[in-house]
């Protein structure tokens, strides 16, 4: 099945641009000029993904974004790819806090563009589909109340949902896999391999922050995650 790709963007020209290379590479491409359009455009019909430009001419993409994830039923489950502006990490990081799966600076090369939605859309698919987290021998994974189940991409805590991105997810299942193990900033990412970050980037900082929000009783003072100072972190082997 084609996936579906909606650009919310008011550069016309841009995503005239951008639409042309994206169905060539075999998307069914839509474009909105307006954030008030584009969340019209996705309550009717919802993508697999949304390319969401942060500067629109009515509202900030930021609460676009936001309006995006917090809707109901698939429209919440919906992908989120954010245009920034380079060099401007509060954007970036503030994204990726209310729930963006990942965001590109601009200008950026139409090749890089169609190598994050791949990512992107390749870390929302089941978990065999090549996201690249070892799936293991156990397709469920418990850790005193807290349950990650890797064929339905859930977790929960004492049978509580968690509400976390697809990358977020594929960064639990890596350390948990290998709970006891410190691992590095370029170790964590190297699991995932969904994109290359620099070892420094604030942005896998960020998503651990999210993650422990998600799943620790005080994010705080997490029991489940812990911060290795210097190094990376590491996936308690003993919790609650």
């Amino acid at each position: 099945m084609t996936q579906q790709l909606l650009m919310i963007e008011d550069d016309t020209r841009l995503a005239t641009m951008v639409g042309e290379y994206l169905r060539q590479s075999g998307y069914a491409f839509a474009h909105a000029a307006t954030g008030a359009s584009g969340l019209e455009a996705l309550q009717a019909k919802p993508p697999d993904l949304v390319i969401l430009d942060l500067m629109l001419p009515d509202m900030d993409g930021l609460e676009v974004c936001r309006r995006i994830k917090g809707q109901d039923g698939d429209a919440s489950r919906t992908a989120v790819l954010m245009l920034t502006a380079k060099g401007d990490p509060m954007d970036r990081i503030v994204g990726l806090e209310i729930g963006a799966d990942d965001y590109l600076p601009k200008p950026f090369e139409p090749r890089e563009l169609l190598a994050r939605i791949r990512a992107v859309l390749r870390r929302g698919g089941d978990s065999g589909g090549g996201n690249g987290v070892s799936a293991g021998s156990h397709k469920v994974m418990r850790f005193g109340s807290l349950e990650i189940d890797r064929d339905a991409r859930s977790v929960s805590v004492s049978g509580n949902p968690c509400d976390l991105t697809s990358y977020q997810f594929d960064l639990l299942v890596a350390l948990s896999e290998r709970a006891g193990r410190v691992l590095s900033r370029d170790q964590i990412m190297e699991a995932v391999r969904g994109r290359e970050l620099e070892a420094f980037d604030r942005s896998i900082d960020v998503h651990m922050g999210r993650i422990r929000s998600a799943i620790e009783l005080d994010a705080k003072d997490p029991k489940r995650i812990l911060t290795v100072r210097g190094v990376g972190y590491v996936f308690a082997k003993q919790q609650d």
